[in-house]
């Protein structure tokens, strides 16, 4: 059934695109979800029915809880009742749980109240819009008109082929109408624009107006991400050049300590007299921090010999001052 309806629809597509190829097929779409949300009346029925179902929710919880402790009760008192009387009230409790299951599916299975209800409040509003949407084809010259929120599957939609919201005005006005209780308001209400006359030119217009908006907002989007992309191969170009003055200041530091390193170890070779031979080949085995730490123990030595030596001479200068001092008493 299914695939006859799609061949029937694409049938009378292919037809009306050849009849109407001089002129071209016009095409719009409403969404009835979005619609219905938005009346009011529609939306208050709504409420008060949610609120009776919650009602029905509560009064068959109420009593499956009832029957739930007649359960628990049947099980404390076994030990007090003979078979009969057992066999009689599990009988009771189970008659009541179904009578209860029973009007659940009474109010809220496939053709309960909840949807029979629902129906009958959906179908008013589907009328009107039905007729609004009858009445916009028959004004523009729309050859089919879509509804979004149906089983069609809709990939995508444009914003400028919506009459959802000139579908909720006309249901809007008609029941203004409807609820208009003076005579001015009623003639307010018959003299108020319903549909406005399409302008095919001015639709033309406003079209190649969106396209050149359309363009230049790509074209200013396309100019913005060249700039971005500039700016970025900037930042790397500049990031990279910072990493190699990085890396060669870091090369030139290394060689210095290098070739320090290589002086002391010079000093240190020059300053040895014994066992050259073997000094020098202990000195090629050693690491470049050994050599460092060998000059700088050895200066440690030398810097503490001067102030010993330092010391000595000022206790010698000391001993010779007092010795004349007392030479000089003696006198």
């Amino acid at each position: 059934m299914k695939h006859n309806v799609l061949f029937l629809l694409t049938l009378v597509l292919m037809c009306s695109l050849y009849s109407n190829a001089q002129r071209g097929v016009r095409i719009a779409y409403i969404d009835t979800e979005y619609i219905l949300e938005n009346v009011p009346e529609y939306q208050e029925s709504m409420v008060q029915l949610d609120n009776k179902a919650q009602d029905w929710k509560n009064e068959i919880q109420t009593k499956l809880l009832a029957i739930e402790q007649k359960r628990k009760d049947l099980s404390n008192e076994k030990a007090l009742l003979t078979k009969e009387l057992i066999d009689e009230r599990e009988e009771d409790i189970a008659f009541e749980e179904n009578e209860i299951l029973d009007y659940q599916q009474k109010r809220f299975g496939p053709n309960g109240d909840l949807m029979i209800q629902k129906k009958q409040l959906m179908q008013p509003i589907q009328d009107q819009v039905f007729s609004a949407v009858q009445d916009l084809a028959a004004s523009r010259k729309y050859d089919f008109i879509f509804d979004k929120s149906s089983d069609a599957m809709m990939l995508y939609s444009a914003k400028q082929f919506d009459l959802s919201e000139q579908v909720l005005r006309s249901i809007t006005r008609a029941s203004k109408r409807t609820q208009a209780e003076t005579k001015a308001e009623q003639r307010a209400a018959e003299e108020e624009e319903l549909i406005p006359e399409i302008n095919e030119e001015l639709e033309a217009r406003e079209q190649a107006l969106e396209e050149k908006k359309a363009e230049r907002e790509s074209a200013i989007e396309k100019r913005r991400q060249e700039i971005l992309e500039a700016r970025e191969a900037k930042q790397k170009e500049a990031e990279a050049k910072r990493q190699q003055i990085l890396v060669e200041r870091e090369k030139a530091k290394q060689e210095k300590l290098d070739a320090r390193s290589t002086s002391a170890t010079s000093s240190v070779n020059n300053n040895e007299t014994t066992n050259a031979s073997t000094d020098a080949k202990q000195t090629e085995t050693k690491t470049r921090e050994q050599l460092i730490e060998e000059n700088r123990l050895k200066k440690l030595a030398e810097r503490e010999a001067r102030i010993k030596e330092l010391e000595a001479k000022k206790k010698q200068i000391l001993e010779d001052r007092q010795k004349t001092k007392d030479s000089t008493n003696n006198n």
